[in-house]
């Protein structure tokens, strides 16, 4: 009988691994497509069959899975990269035309284009924060100046924060402009970015399979004009109420997107209005997200969705009730890493579930306001919010590095001697 496998395309840093590792624990064996599978070192770390492919293109992916079924029995299909979430939609028109279990690929496209997924909640009356979509830098001014400063600007397409900022008066605004209408920022068609009113308020994130809201965290960012998490904490500390009311709203938001299969996360901001929807994503959180999930519940939403793509019973019920949290190490400046230490001290503090570096000595260190700012993170649980962040707080604490500004900057004539940076995370 041919083995059962599970097909994945692409790859991530954080949830990569423990998909490969929960499939093997499901008795699957997990396959890699992807453009470059050098990129994910676990995959070659781990053993991992990874097949070199243009995952861009569907028909090329047809035929590699068509040539896999005929040494595998593939059990399903399912995908993930951090910087380009419309790689779903590309596994739900796999699973069509393989007849297996998976997302509505016309459902993902729509939620992707962040524009067409304000209009489709906007007309079922979700509650958002006003928008406009621009095309040009004259577009954009207006839209602005009509919305009223500050306004969060970024591309109608991406993920992982990428192209995203907080423009607080005319100059932030131009500047970020210019910065999305150059060659700096990659666009996959025509530049088309959306402008948006900041909704000012504590964040929130709801987790959800199919439609079943699972859990909502919290989390904190770093100082603006970025939106990259420094800590992030579940379940939020929530009443009754307001847990009801960012439910309803998360179930309002799958009924107008058409999104009833599989894992999504949605974003809000509880401001004055109530919660206000940031964005939905078609598609299991990143990051920690998953470890926090399964540390405060006992839910393993990775093991769950992969039981829902093989067409397999899955189970989201809650086994205890704890807190978790996870800080993301930011460097505050660019330059080389001369050195990281502490991590092995900070992984044995009682309470600490997962301390993970990401960078080694030498390593360039090139902050560009998104998700792969961060240099590593820390994760820590126990029954109390208090008692974790005492946790995290004294293992962040035994964390340091050292970041050489590059030599254009230490070259600078009249400039200080270079600043050795030894903290955690900034302020």
């Amino acid at each position: 009988m041919a083995r059962r496998a599970l097909i994945l395309l692409e790859g991530h840093r954080s949830i990569g691994l423990i998909y490969v590792k929960a499939a093997r624990l499901l008795g699957l064996n997990p396959i890699t497509l992807s453009a470059d599978p050098t990129e994910y070192d676990y995959l070659a770390a781990e053993g991992i069959e990874a097949i070199q492919v243009d995952t861009e293109n569907l028909d090329a992916l047809i035929d590699e899975c068509s040539h896999l079924r005929a040494k595998y029995d593939i059990a399903g299909i399912t995908g993930f990269t951090p910087l380009d979430e419309s790689l779903y939609a590309t596994v739900g028109k796999l699973c069509r035309h393989f007849d297996l279990p998976g997302p509505n690929p016309a459902s993902i496209e729509r939620c992707c284009d962040k524009f067409a997924q304000r209009q489709l909640l906007a007309k079922t009356g979700v509650p958002m924060p006003d928008y406009r979509l621009a095309a040009n830098a004259t577009d954009v001014e207006r839209s602005a100046a009509e919305i009223g400063l500050p306004v969060v600007v970024k591309p109608a397409v991406g993920t992982g924060s990428s192209g995203v900022r907080l423009c607080r008066n005319v100059d932030e605004l131009a500047e970020h402009t210019t910065y999305l209408l150059s060659r700096k920022h990659i666009w996959r068609s025509s530049p088309r970015i959306l402008v948006e009113e900041f909704a000012q308020g504590p964040f929130y994130g709801a987790d959800i399979m199919g439609n079943e809201v699972i859990g909502i965290g919290t989390a904190e960012f770093v100082p603006p004009p970025h939106f990259i998490f420094r800590e992030c904490t579940y379940p939020a500390p929530l009443t009754d109420d307001e847990h009801k009311r960012i439910a309803d709203v998360s179930l309002s938001c799958l009924q107008a997107l058409g999104l009833d299969w599989g894992p999504t996360s949605i974003e809000f901001r509880w401001t004055k209005r109530g919660p206000l929807v940031i964005e939905v994503n078609p598609r299991l959180s990143g990051g920690t997200n998953p470890q926090r999930v399964q540390l405060a519940y006992g839910v393993d939403l990775i093991a769950e969705h992969i039981k829902l793509v093989i067409g397999e019973e899955w189970n989201l019920r809650r086994r205890h009730s704890d807190i978790a949290a996870t800080r993301y190490l930011i460097p505050d400046r660019d330059g080389t890493l001369d050195w990281i230490h502490g991590g092995s001290r900070a992984a044995a503090v009682p309470g600490v579930a997962e301390v993970k570096l990401y960078v080694e000595p030498k390593k360039t260190i090139a902050k560009n306001g998104d998700c792969l700012d961060a240099i590593g993170h820390v994760i820590a649980a126990s029954p109390s919010l208090a008692r974790t962040e005492a946790i995290l707080e004294r293992a962040v604490d035994l964390i340091s590095w050292s970041i050489a500004p590059f030599p254009t900057e230490q070259e600078e004539p009249a400039a200080p001697p270079p600043l050795r940076t030894s903290t955690s995370v900034p302020s």
